[in-house]
């Protein structure tokens, strides 16, 4: 099982820190421009934790070898049902270098935008308080 996939299914906060690499790249489903940096990706999951409800892998998709990891997740953000998957790149130190989030459908899409929307006063102080 991936490091990342266990992490989150326990809702480990400091573990998901611990596998960020510092130049972190976060690229959201619903933001236009990546996020870069270990302090506001980080902060960004603190804030996913806190919005998803019955958050569960579906699927893992990767070859041996490979940097490139795929998890198919479900889960419900404001009583709508999430379709998603999580795209994870590891640079050589085992670290995660990109997180791309993509999920479906639309109405979902824009729930989970306006539920980290009013996260996002907290991501920011939390990031900040991390630097």
């Amino acid at each position: 099982m991936n490091s990342f996939r266990a992490a989150v299914e326990a809702r480990d906060a400091a573990a998901l820190d611990a596998l960020l690499a510092d130049d972190v790249v976060f690229i959201s489903p619903v933001a236009f421009k990546p996020y870069p940096g270990k302090a506001i990706t980080a902060a960004i999951l603190r804030g996913v934790l806190r919005v998803f409800e019955d958050f569960r892998y579906v699927r893992e998709i990767h070859s041996d070898g490979s940097a490139d990891h795929a998890l198919i997740f479900e889960a419900k953000v404001d009583g709508k049902l999430v379709n998603g998957c999580d795209f994870l790149r590891y640079n050589a130190d085992g670290k995660i270098e990109e997180l791309m989030v993509m999920v479906r459908p639309l109405s979902a899409a824009n729930a989970l935008a306006a539920a980290m929307g009013a996260q996002f006063p907290q991501i920011e102080a939390d990031a900040r308080a991390s630097l």
